[in-house]
């Protein structure tokens, strides 16, 4: 017996819910319900689900995935790279088992440009909007993948969703006892990389009604963990686990749900390069030469040793950052731990109130403890400044003006380990009051809350003699300086509040049905720094809470600590149609976005005093989309242009007033393309999926770059027109007409399955087109083409009526060698992960 999987919210009548996969998924219980009700019947709405895929009707460009494509993935993929098959989207995964983390583009607007979320909560970082791959929710507790490409929805609790959305739907409790339970092995499988083992286990109970009144839960757990993919040093351990309690309320559709989530991860860098270097690497022969050694096992001296293993000399200056006597023993960014604590709890609730009058109701609390980072080498002595003996973090270097090695000197640099650590508490809730005015015509109000506190600090702990920390977080214990203050290199505290109103308009008139909308964000950073700010690109010097009069007298340029807060707020129209041709229908889309900068260039704006010309602009988005979708039966496809007009683009630029590099927005960039898709059975038996997307962007200004200077007694930078007429005069970088770096502008895929009784086979392809390596256009790397094998047998029923079956996966099954992810750069040239090998693994899976 295979578990129900059931939807979130239950509707009203037996026919909205037979029809109730044909309708557009999105994330809170109120977008869900808004459109999810009678209404849409009115429609005329066609069963798109092919295979797993479904293609919305609605006047959004959307897709969905569900759980009969993601069973298919490796389990414990993360879920972004079974998202790499739907149009618009490209993701590259640093590694084959999905909990190493990676990156990707949507119509080429990077991750931190895309709301991630799960349930309707964010799980985008607070600070600076980060997604982290390697954190999401096992996909065996999924129900489906929900991709709005280019537009959010009218309650999304989001502040940077400029390039879409992505929204992870996880299943209701089934109401029948049932088991899902599932045990992989794998390896990598390409020439010259040695053993390299993974282990996954995951397990699933539902309750099914415990309480006789509809009562049902589910919990689940996985455990993972497996060698590094390239080198002799990493690993990646993984803990996880979820669960979910529902109870319905009558008989008409209402219910209240408590989930909760919990994982840990405890991994290591690995694989990254300069993105030129990685080029020739992968081009180049043998392929071996993607798996290396580094400096490991090896050992420190104990001189330069803290923590009470140290065995210093008395009056000589230990240096452990002189490689000649450390021997690079720690100093590896392969030795980069990672680690993180993320869990959150997700309520959602639906209410009937009367006749037409819905309120639902999804709170939500999240928690983070999670760094990055790596080592450093630790003074003994003080910082002097003007006669004055310092402790703390100055000019780069870490004073602690204490015997860190026991050898009763403050001469030595002893070895230790720096990350930047962060704490997040994050509160939200989302309410939504629904009114249908007629069978035809419904409106909603939507109130959204997002409060998080986001803490940043970067305390310091010792290293062992082998290199290991003492604690992957040094923020549990860590080391004081002999003032009696904890050392951080980075030490403040800023609160990311959302305040949103919203509203919607869906009405049918005949064959078309409008929706309209309007999302009112306001949203507020309140920034708190404790330290220095020295440069207006952000560097800071930390002194704690000492006396700092000598300090300030000698840095009188330095920001001093402050508190500063910044506002911004939009209105934020949508409107959209759709027009049903019987089996055809034709939809359009107009959606105002925004960006709110992030932490980093706000913080690093503290440096200048005027707050109007230090705060940079959000960015926002025009986007437009037109397409037609075509659907019966065992066929479905969809077609859709667009086009978004991104204004005020923000990124890095040199600032030749300050002769900083600097956060700024840089002007307009014209985005367009077309995503495409087609999924057809041609029997019973067999799925056929095919897809694709053409993504161009279009830069229309020039950036300054900085000054012309000489150099040598030539004047610099020349291929800029830099002459010995004109130095000191701004030259500038070419990118007016450039397109954007760091995605493809092409991609293709398509996915084939076949049953043949007992056997499942499914193979799917994806080309990725080249990628501009920075926005001057000079260079890129190379396309590649990843191709993946499934095979799926199944064993019959296994225990209490639960189905058992063997899973094979082979990812890149032709061991392609490729360049991995990158975010788009200015004019750098970035640094980018290996492309993950060939692996393979087998699984035994019981019950999904």
């Amino acid at each position: 017996m295979k578990l129900k999987y059931l939807l979130a919210a239950s509707v009203v009548s037996l026919s909205a819910s037979a029809l109730m996969p044909t309708v557009a998924q999105a994330q809170s219980t109120g977008s869900i319900d808004f459109d999810s009700e009678e209404i849409i019947i009115v429609t005329g709405s066609r069963e798109t689900d092919i295979g797993g895929v479904d293609i919305p009707d609605t006047p959004k460009a959307k897709q969905v995935l569900t759980d009969e494509i993601i069973r298919r993935q490796r389990p414990g993929q993360t879920v972004n790279d079974i998202i790499n098959l739907v149009p618009g989207v490209s993701f590259q995964n640093n590694d084959p088992w999905g909990s190493g983390g990676g990156g990707f583009t949507i119509r080429g607007f990077g991750a931190d440009r895309v709301s991630q979320t799960v349930d309707g909560i964010p799980l985008n970082d607070s600070g600076n909007y980060a997604l982290y791959t390697n954190q999401q929710v096992d996909p065996e507790v999924l129900e489906q993948v929900n991709v709005n490409l280019g537009v959010t929805d009218v309650d999304s609790p989001t502040a940077s969703a400029a390039g879409g959305t992505v929204n992870l739907r996880t299943r209701v409790p089934g109401e029948s006892f049932g088991v899902v339970a599932s045990a992989s092995y794998g390896n990598v499988l390409a020439e010259g990389s040695g053993d390299r083992p993974y282990i996954r286990a995951f397990g699933m109970v539902d309750t099914g009604d415990f309480t006789g009144v509809g009562t049902r839960a589910f919990v689940s757990a996985s455990w993972t963990t497996y060698e590094n993919p390239f080198n002799n040093y990493g690993e990646v351990k993984k803990q996880q686990y979820n669960g979910r309690i529902y109870q319905e309320l009558g008989s008409n559709g209402d219910f209240i749900s408590i989930a909760g989530h919990y994982n840990e991860n405890r991994n290591n860098f690995f694989g990254s390069m300069n993105v030129e270097d990685l080029k020739d690497l992968v081009t180049s022969q043998p392929g071996s030469d993607r798996f290396y050694n580094i400096n490991y096992p090896c050992q420190i001296p104990e001189t330069q040793l803290g923590g009470g293993f140290g065995q210093g000399t008395p009056g000589v200056a230990d240096t452990w950052s002189d490689s000649s006597s450390s021997g690079n023993c720690g100093v590896e960014f392969d030795r980069r731990y990672n680690p993180s604590n993320t869990g959150n709890i997700r309520g959602s609730s639906r209410f009937t109130l009367s006749d037409g009058l819905i309120l639902t109701v999804d709170p939500s609390f999240q928690y983070v403890k999670a760094n990055g980072g790596g080592v450093e080498d630790l003074r003994e002595g003080f910082r002097t400044i003007d006669g004055v003996n310092y402790t703390g973090f100055i000019g780069g270097g870490y004073y602690y003006g204490m015997d860190l090695n026991g050898d009763g000197d403050l001469e030595d640099r002893v070895a230790g380990m720096d990350p930047s650590q962060t704490k997040t508490r994050r509160y939200g809730v989302i309410a939504n009051l629904i009114y249908d005015i007629n069978p035809d015509h419904r409106v909603r109000l939507a109130y959204t809350l997002d409060h998080a506190r986001h803490r940043q600090t970067g305390q310091t702990s010792f290293l062992y003699a082998n290199g290991e920390p003492f604690d992957v977080f040094p923020i549990n214990d860590p080391i004081l300086t002999s003032d009696g203050f904890e050392l951080n290199k980075r030490n403040r505290l800023s609160y990311a509040i959302l305040n949103q109103v919203s509203g919607e308009y869906r009405g049918v008139f005949g064959a078309m049905t409008v929706q309209a909308g309007l999302r009112v964000p306001f949203f507020k950073r309140e920034l708190n720094q404790y330290c220095y700010t020295t440069t207006a690109s952000g560097f800071v010097d930390c002194l704690g809470d000492q006396d700092t009069t000598a300090y300030e007298a000698a840095n009188p340029n330095a920001a001093p600590p402050q508190e500063r807060t910044y506002k911004y707020d939009k209105f934020l129209p949508n409107i959209g149609l759709t027009y049903d041709f019987g089996n055809a229908s034709v939809f359009a889309n107009y959606a105002k976005g925004l960006s709110v900068p992030g932490t980093d260039p706000l913080y690093d704006s503290l440096f200048l005093a005027d707050v109007r010309e230090s705060q940079p602009v959000p960015e926002t988005t025009d986007s437009f989309d037109l397409g037609v979708r075509f659907g019966f039966g065992n066929f479905s496809a969809q077609l859709a242009g667009w086009y978004t007009r991104y204004n005020d683009r923000l990124a890095s630029a040199y600032d030749p007033v300050l002769e900083e590099t600097l956060f700024r927005n840089l002007g307009r960039v014209d985005k367009y393309g077309l995503d495409g898709s087609i999924a057809w059975n041609p029997t019973p038996n067999t799925l056929l999926y095919v897809f694709g997307s053409i993504s161009e962007s279009e830069i229309k200004d020039d950036v300054v770059g900085g000054q012309c200077y000489l150099d040598d007694g030539d004047p610099a930078p020349a291929q800029y027109g830099c002459t010995a007429a004109n130095i000191g005069e701004d030259y500038f970088l070419p990118t007016a007409g450039k397109s954007e770096s760091g995605s493809p502008k092409y991609t293709v895929g398509a996915r084939g399955q076949i049953a043949f009784g007992p056997v499942e086979l499914g193979a799917q392809v994806k080309y990725t087109g080249k990628r501009y390596i920075n926005d001057l256009n000079l260079d890129t790397v190379p396309s590649y083409t990843l191709v993946d094998l499934d095979l799926r047998y199944d064993l019959g029923e296994f225990g209490a009526g639960q189905n058992a079956a063997i899973q094979i996966n082979l990812t890149n099954l032709f061991d392609e060698r490729y360049v991995g992810y990158y975010g788009g750069s200015l004019d750098s040239t970035p640094f980018a992960q290996i492309g993950a090998p060939r692996a393979g693994s087998i699984s035994l899976v019981i019950g999904y």
